[in-house]
């Protein structure tokens, strides 16, 4: 699949679909968690493991006070700094992303390796779709190098409207 006909910018997670195993993708992304962390001499604690679940849950982005009311049924004496200290954790990971837009977090499709983000976020149902888009950052990149920009941190986020929403319009 790719960005409205653009080569290299293959899809790295979809939107959930009708047939979408969405337990798969919980299970994948608690996998490879328990298994960098290993890896890398880090804790993987039962705290973080459930924030990263609580995110994985759906597609969405889940902001961190959301988390928080959905982790009071696991750890009633959650506090804000709770969430915030596994939210950090899980960021500098990797496993998951910042949402800057929304102020919110979706888990990472791509674990494991530095990459840049092209974030396409559904403005009606809300999910959020991670994208690869190699030659769109490449255009990217030339620019901030021929400006002469110092980057610290590269993500576009880009608000529309989903496949899925788009046909559900249509059909009407």
């Amino acid at each position: 699949m790719s960005l409205g006909g653009t080569p290299g910018a293959e899809a790295v997670a979809l939107a959930p679909s009708g047939g979408h195993d969405h337990q798969g993708c919980i299970d994948r992304a608690l996998s490879r968690a328990e298994k960098l962390c290993s890896e890398r001499g880090v804790r993987f604690t039962p705290l973080r493991r459930q924030v990263l679940a609580l995110i994985w849950e759906n597609h969405e982005a889940v902001k961190a006070y959301d988390l928080l009311e959905l982790l009071k049924p696991f750890d009633p004496s959650a506090k804000p700094a709770t969430v915030y200290r596994a939210l950090d954790f899980l960021l500098e990971q990797g496993f998951i992303h910042r949402v800057e837009s929304l102020n919110a977090f979706i888990g990472c499709s791509d674990v494991g390796r530095q990459h840049e983000l092209l974030l396409l976020i559904c403005d009606r149902c809300h999910t959020v779709e991670e994208r690869a888009a190699s030659s769109v950052m490449a255009a990217v990149a030339a620019e901030i190098a021929s400006a002469g920009f110092r980057v610290r941190y590269k993500a576009l986020e880009i608000h529309g409207i989903c496949t899925a929403c788009a046909a559900r319009e249509d059909s009407v």
